[in-house]
């Protein structure tokens, strides 16, 4: 625990490694260290790995104010972590006065000096949308976007509907259910997602990718080692919809949602460079929606103890119907 606190305060603190001169990019992740090794030979990332330290208001893209610094300066850091404190106060703001409400609901971690997970482009912001991205977008329904009428399950993202949060989307920090944990065997990685409760299977034998006419919620992976402290995975055959990808992290796009189509390849890296610490850093390329790639790293933590419990989603399976009925009867008397 001891070493999990000094990699916090890594994360954290101005003065820290953090805090270099060149505030336009991060440091590169260390090849130095070599994990322990499965009783089978690969390298063991087995553990607790959450994300909810993450949740301290970096957002996905950055401020264009800050142009293309990957890093907050130490006056930057500290606005930030005043606003992070202030968040941090509702839930004891709340038991105080007997109520429950946003403070118990969204968890909140300590600032970090981050500008915007996404590190490519160098500007910190999505790529532009194609003609097609922007057609597919513009179909898309959402409980996320302000004013949507429903009026059928369609209306619905495939997160409103709990069956996924989908691919990037999923390895991003939410306001809760950040638990990862990782799983080995022989010439396979589980990676197990408090969030929906999904477990992304990645073979690491050396098998080619299912069919390309097979398409998945989180498309398909294949891993391998590259060296003794990264693996590497390749992500194909995702399922194209109108409802395929939101992101929901703080700084995302206000319409929440992006759409995927065949064309989507993922290519993420688990650097390992010390027993408690992964760097994950992934590209993301999609030609049909994206006019470029982009890319994104987020500092992952171990944290053995971070226990998962159930992901309901919603009780009863009956909040979509819920929610048509209530969006049928504004509109009707609204009509009145």
């Amino acid at each position: 625990m001891r070493r999990l606190a000094l990699l916090l305060a890594t994360l954290t603190l101005p003065g820290s490694a953090w805090a270099q001169e060149d505030l336009t990019r991060l440091p590169d992740p260390s090849d130095s260290y070599r994990p322990a090794l499965t009783s089978w030979g690969e390298p063991d990332f087995r553990g607790g790995w959450p994300i909810d330290h993450l949740n301290g208001r970096t957002p996905l893209q950055r401020d264009p104010a800050l142009g293309d610094r990957q890093l907050l300066t130490e006056q930057e850091y500290a606005e930030r972590a005043e606003v992070v404190e202030a968040l941090e106060q509702r839930y004891a703001n709340e038991d105080e006065s007997g109520t429950m409400g946003m403070g118990h609901w969204a968890e909140v971690s300590a600032a970090n000096r981050r500008t915007s997970w996404i590190t490519a482009p160098a500007n910190g912001q999505l790529p532009a949308l194609t003609p097609e991205g922007q057609r597919l977008s513009d179909a898309m329904r959402s409980s996320w976007v302000e004013g949507q009428p429903f009026d059928t399950w369609t209306d619905f993202d495939s997160w409103d509907r709990c069956i996924t949060r989908g691919l990037p989307a999923s390895m991003f920090p939410f306001m809760y259910n950040n638990g990862m944990r990782i799983f080995q065997s022989p010439g396979l990685v589980a990676l197990q997602m408090e969030m929906v409760h999904e477990v992304r299977m990645i073979p690491t034998d050396g098998s080619a990718h299912i069919p390309a006419a097979i398409g998945n919620w989180m498309g398909d992976s294949r891993g391998r080692w590259l060296d003794a402290n990264t693996l590497e995975v390749e992500t194909t055959n995702f399922r194209p919809g109108p409802s395929a990808t939101n992101i929901g992290t703080t700084g995302s796009p206000r319409e929440n949602d992006i759409p995927v189509s065949t064309s989507a390849r993922l290519v993420e890296r688990f650097h390992m460079t010390g027993p408690d610490e992964i760097i994950y850093e992934f590209t993301w390329e999609d030609p049909v929606v994206f006019t470029q790639p982009w890319s994104a790293r987020l500092e992952w933590l171990r944290d053995d103890d971070f226990a998962i419990y159930e992901y309901a989603c919603h009780e009863g399976n009956v909040q979509v119907r819920n929610f048509i009925t209530a969006s049928r009867a504004e509109r009707a008397e609204a009509a009145q």
